[in-house]
């Protein structure tokens, strides 16, 4: 019998030709390999994330419009804090229900000013889909630790849920509690077309439907007051980091307090000297017009990166 042939040696053989074939093979691989990878790194968005599976509305979101050099203008601040201090003390009997539910300290930590600039900066850098703030460091979210210890909020217990007022009682809690006129009472309500009235009406910062909920909870545990602030802000931030919003509401002294705790560096604060260790976290700081700056918003971007 013949011996087998060399069949490496066929498919092999010392040539040149063979050898630049091989080269070309691998050359065209290689080639092929690079156009995927380029399709894949600019299958994201500019700046922000290649894989667009998981921050599913980054298109609608503020921080493409900024890459795209498209500034947004500047949001509205709707709070309520100065209001509520130009109205002077409540009426002792509401101010001796909200004190029973733990929620009287807010009143003395309300920001009056809010730093526009640093708030919408930080709001540029918050995702919903990942309730946090992307930042160079990672990410980062409000805690319940941090609503604790700034607010002093309960975060332990039962969550209420407020059932609607209708008119009638709303109307007469409006008598017995503001001592306002019935008729003055109903016009406002028909105004306003149900159990509510204006700030600017009302000698307090209360929301009608909630007068008859803090009666009874004054005579109840205690509620996680905490769990509800920190849901709401983040419903808040939700809607402010699209595009098309034109409003940061919530309760923007939890937001602008974290801020100042979590981000000395970039926040150039007053502390209060005379401030005690064992009151709210939030009364650490002093926040007036006076000691507000005028840093806008591309400011405190360019601090954050």
């Amino acid at each position: 019998m013949s011996p087998a042939p060399d069949v490496q040696a066929d498919v092999f053989p010392d040539d040149p030709m063979a050898s630049a074939d091989v080269e070309d093979i691998v050359a065209d691989i290689l080639a092929n390999t690079g156009v995927e990878a380029a399709e894949d790194e600019h299958e994201g968005f500019l700046g922000g994330p290649s894989d667009p599976s998981v921050l599913t509305q980054y298109a609608d979101h503020v921080a493409c419009s900024v890459w795209t050099g498209e500034e947004r203008l500047e949001l509205k601040l709707s709070s309520h804090g100065r209001k509520v201090h130009s109205l002077g003390r409540p009426v002792l009997t509401i101010e001796g229900l909200v004190a029973s539910t733990g929620l009287s300290p807010l009143i003395a930590c309300s920001v009056d000013t809010g730093a526009r600039g640093l708030l919408f900066s930080f709001v540029e850098r918050w995702h919903r889909e990942m309730s946090s703030f992307h930042l160079p460091v990672g990410e980062l979210t409000i805690m319940l630790d941090d609503v604790s210890s700034l607010l002093h909020l309960p975060v332990v217990g039962d969550l209420h849920a407020f059932q609607p007022l209708h008119v009638d009682d709303a109307v007469q809690m409006l008598v017995d509690l503001l001592m306002v006129s019935a008729e003055s009472s109903r016009a406002e309500t028909a105004q306003c077309r149900g159990p509510y009235v204006r700030l600017q009406w009302s000698a307090i910062n209360v929301h009608v439907v909630y007068l008859e909920a803090l009666r009874d909870l004054s005579m109840t545990e205690r509620y996680a007051w905490g769990v509800a602030a920190l849901v709401h802000m983040y419903d808040q931030l939700n809607d402010a980091s699209m595009s098309h919003s034109r409003q940061l509401d919530g309760y923007i002294t939890l937001l602008q307090y974290w801020i100042y705790k979590h981000f000395p560096p970039v926040v150039d604060s007053t502390v209060d000297q005379d401030y005690d260790e064992d009151s709210l976290r939030a009364c650490r700081w002093i926040v007036t017009k006076k000691t507000m700056n005028n840093i806008c918003t591309p400011a405190y971007r360019e601090h954050l990166d």
